[in-house]
């Protein structure tokens, strides 16, 4: 390269992107595309990517066409080089035909520099042939691993890229992924036809990122806990579902949260709003679905959690990858739980067979990496057909590592059933052959007639499973890039079976069988304290009660009124210590704590003060901000003394339920006045029986009320007394 070029690079870069000098192979990338040479660039995520494509389109005279999967990606991207004064345009299905008229007139003038295109806008025959008229400089395709079916992303629209490139002319290409394993990367060249393609691969080794995988047992408030220790980082939470998204973000709102959902359903309008609030720091997390995928350029993004199981380690590794791009340590933390793989398998059950199987194994890479006590950066750069000499020393495998083991004779075995079985065969099914397994398969294949056949029957399958990854990861083994999930013998391999040694196997973990139920959104607090806690503190639990007592008779009022056992359990779990966290107790709303609280607040520093008791101030976890979606109204209905029949039916709701909608209402400490309503359905006599049943009961149960009270009593009308009562007596 001259000198006279490479100061031209510099001054452009720096001219157009503020940067000094270049990163890793940025310049070579640059300079190969520049002399019109197809190029191959693999790079992680944050390594700057983009810059490889859009430094030469500035350069090159016309306009250079960036092929991308993500809407939300073109439009930051094309937002970032406005800023900086480049003539960038995307052509996609969120443009009116008047702002696709405009795009098109400034290709053609020549004035737009890069071209964003979706696949599926690329294959659009008027799109071709107006591409035919323009001038291009050169093609970049980004994302380029959803042209595999082994990608974590596969778009089938991605196949027919090279074929409309030809009808362009004789362009340079330039391909580009953030992950890509030796598998990925041959259907990539073949694809795309770039045997001749000079390739660039960066390290896959992040070192600022930390790993963990933790049980998906109690997420929800081991997620709340997560993000408060991060308070006023930016984050990103990836789930399985549209559903869970949205479920999710409102969740960590009412938690005091700032979260917004990002997902292909939400309208355009909404997602990018969320988007760029999240890149200009007006929110601190998006919960976006794995499938769909951010596309965001955010230097400082602190943590990404996977709240489920990702489908793929590649798609796992590029969505953790959005983390720490600023190359500052960030956290990257995942939630385990089988059943996650179990239910994306069923997801899988109406794909063709070979799609089955190919999402098969995806996921059974997933379960080894999640499963596995093994250095997490290690497996994650062995899938990349990358090695790493020792462990990072910093996940959790490393920091917290399981017990171990020494085997030697086992290993011989591992490698002999890997041989005898002809190097053709999975890990699942080496394992049952060493264990001795009469299934279907083993005998179909005859394996049962091998040497090695039943001689490790002494150890459980799941125990095969994990020596025979383990082996692989420390290369005795190497993967058959052909047939996925298929092991071969390494030479270090055949170097072991002529002079053995002591090999140290960890432990697996071993993650508890969570059931569907363990992992929904939990009734009220009181259940999420005491999943953390398993008993409440007996002695506090008692002062508060003698408290009760006195402030109820200093009131006139029953015990109950002011506060539920049920809340006073949940105080002697979770210590509240300021009126603010006293309304996240179940039970207790704005007006029952100003009423009451005080004293019980007072009662409760004074017991943490003279104990040492460390306040997990964290965990006030709140499943919903109001049960009542209609509060306002309601209230303001009420108010204008509107009958509830009537409320009912404006709300579009029963009866019935607009009584539960009143109920949650006076529940969380709103005063109501029904009495406008109370007095045309309820004799003077009838309402002073059952407040006077309320003021003299342990309970405000109405099972108990029913059966204490005359048979004339209704139970629709006890519960709109109850109502009155609790209004006008505890709120």
């Amino acid at each position: 390269m001259s000198s006279s070029i490479t100061m031209n690079l510099a001054e452009v870069l720096k001219e157009n992107f503020g940067y000094s000098t270049f990163r890793g192979d940025q310049e070579k990338i640059i300079q190969n595309l520049l002399d019109r040479k197809d190029t191959f660039v693999i790079m992680p995520t944050g390594a700057g990517k983009s810059l490889c494509y859009q430094l030469p389109a500035i350069m090159l005279e016309g306009t250079a066409i960036v092929i991308s999967p993500l809407i939300a990606l073109m439009k930051n991207q094309v937002d970032q080089l406005e800023a900086r004064g480049i003539n960038a345009h995307f052509l996609n299905s969120t443009l009116t035909k008047r702002e696709v008229t405009k795009v098109k007139k400034e290709v053609l003038e020549g004035v737009t520099k890069l071209l964003y295109v979706a696949p599926e806008s690329l294959t659009k025959e008027e799109n071709i042939e107006f591409l035919k008229k323009a001038n291009i400089s050169f093609v970049a395709v980004d994302e380029v691993h959803c042209i595999s079916e082994w990608g974590h992303d596969f778009r089938p629209e991605y196949r027919r890229i090279r074929s409309i490139i030809s009808m362009l002319g004789n362009l340079p290409i330039i391909a580009l992924t953030a992950t890509a394993t030796p598998k990925v990367r041959q259907d990539i060249i073949k694809n795309l036809q770039m045997e001749d393609a000079t390739l660039f691969k960066g390290s896959f080794f992040r070192k600022n990122l930390y790993y963990e995988v933790r049980p998906k047992v109690n997420s929800k408030i081991q997620l709340i806990q997560f993000i408060k220790q991060h308070k006023g980082e930016g984050g990103i939470v990836y789930c399985l579902s549209r559903k869970k998204v949205e479920e999710l973000a409102q969740f960590l709102c009412v938690n005091d949260i700032v979260a917004r959902p990002y997902h292909a359903g939400l309208d355009s309008h909404v997602r990018d709003k969320n988007q760029d609030d999240f890149l200009n720091e007006e929110i601190d997390v998006i919960v976006a679905t794995i499938a769909f995928g951010m596309g965001i350029d955010k230097p400082n993004v602190r943590f990404v959690i996977h709240y489920d199981a990702p489908k793929s380690l590649e798609g796992y590794y590029q969505e953790t990858g959005r983390a720490g791009r600023d190359n500052k340590n960030s956290y990257c933390l995942m939630f385990y739980n089988y059943n996650d793989i179990v239910k994306l398998e069923k997801f899988n059950k109406d794909k063709a067979v070979s799609e089955r199987e190919n999402a098969h194994h995806l996921l059974e890479e997933v379960t080894g990496y999640s499963e596995s006590a093994r250095c997490r950066t290690r497996q994650l750069l062995h899938y990349f057909g990358e090695h790493l000499d020792e462990d990072c020393g910093f996940c959790d495998n490393c920091k917290t590592p399981k017990e171990s083991y020494t085997i030697e004779q086992e290993v011989v075995l591992a490698i002999e059933a890997v041989k005898q079985t002809g190097e053709r065969f999975e890990i699942r099914h080496l394992a049952d052959v060493l264990r001795g397994s009469k299934g279907q398969y083993v005998l179909s294949h005859h394996h049962n007639e091998l040497s090695v056949y039943g001689k490790g029957k002494d150890k459980e399958a799941h125990q095969w499973v994990s020596i025979l990854r383990q082996l692989l990861i420390l290369e005795f083994f190497e993967k058959d890039i052909d047939n996925y999930g298929v092991i071969r013998v390494s030479k270090q391999g055949e170097e072991f079976l002529k002079k053995s040694y002591p090999v140290e196997i960890l432990n697996d973990h071993v993650y508890p069988e969570v059931t569907d139920n363990d992992d929904v959104e939990v009734k009220d607090p009181h259940q999420q304290h005491q999943l953390i806690h398993e008993t409440y503190d007996k002695v506090l639990f008692s002062l508060l009660k003698n408290l009760r007592k006195e402030v109820a008779k200093k009131n006139n009022v029953p015990p109950y009124v002011v506060f539920q056992e049920e809340s006073m359990e949940e105080m002697a779990t979770s210590f509240p210590t300021t009126l603010e966290n006293l309304t996240h107790i179940s039970g207790v709303g704005q007006g029952k704590a100003n009423k009451f609280g005080k004293q019980f607040i007072e009662l409760i520093s004074k017991y943490v003060e003279e104990n040492d008791i460390i306040v997990p101030s964290d965990m006030f976890v709140k499943s919903k901000v109001n049960k009542s979606r209609n509060k306002i109204q309601i209230i303001q209905l009420i108010d204008d003394k509107v009958d509830l029949e009537e409320i009912a039916e404006r709300l579009h709701l029963t009866y019935d339920q607009i009584i539960e909608e009143i109920e949650h209402i006076c529940h969380s400490g709103t005063k109501l006045n029904l009495h406008y309503y109370i007095d045309s359905v309820l004799d003077e006599d009838k309402q002073d029986d059952i407040f006077d049943y309320f003021m003299e009961a342990e309970s405000d149960d109405i099972e108990s009320a029913l059966e204490e009270l005359d048979e004339e009593y209704s139970e629709d009308e006890i519960r709109l007394m109850r109502i009155q009562f609790m209004s006008e007596v505890a709120n």
